[in-house]
């Protein structure tokens, strides 16, 4: 399985089947033209991932080209959490699940909902 890493400063990287994914989600609704991810604070342990599709990135995004049909926009607060993260589309069986492989997270909750990290 190969990944591109667009820009080495920010390390978020995505396979080839996370981008062909979230470029048909974009794709499928009208007035977006992006996918916004962010890290809020929430759950049992501490940080909760955040995806949306979007028409227009925040002022404090940073925005990566994927790929001719998939542009990120990343919230520069959350880089520090999601540095060195890899999105993969994942199929098992009839399930499949956009999966966040974050070698920051040092735990997650049982429910899988949320993780946390060691400062």
């Amino acid at each position: 399985m190969s990944v591109q890493t667009f820009i080495p400063e920010q390390s978020i990287t995505l396979t080839p089947s996370a981008i062909q994914h979230m470029a048909a989600e974009v794709a499928r609704k009208d007035g977006v033209n992006a996918v916004r991810i962010s890290v809020k604070p929430s759950g049992c342990s501490g940080y909760m991932y955040e995806m949306e599709l979007v028409a227009a990135p925040e002022p404090n995004d940073i925005t990566i080209q994927a790929s001719d049909q998939l542009t990120l926009y990343v919230d520069q607060d959350s880089l520090p959490v999601l540095k060195g993260t890899e999105l993969d589309y994942v199929k098992q069986g009839l399930n499949a699940i956009l999966q966040f492989r974050n070698p920051n997270a040092t735990s997650e909750c049982g429910c899988g909902e949320s993780f946390s990290v060691t400062k």
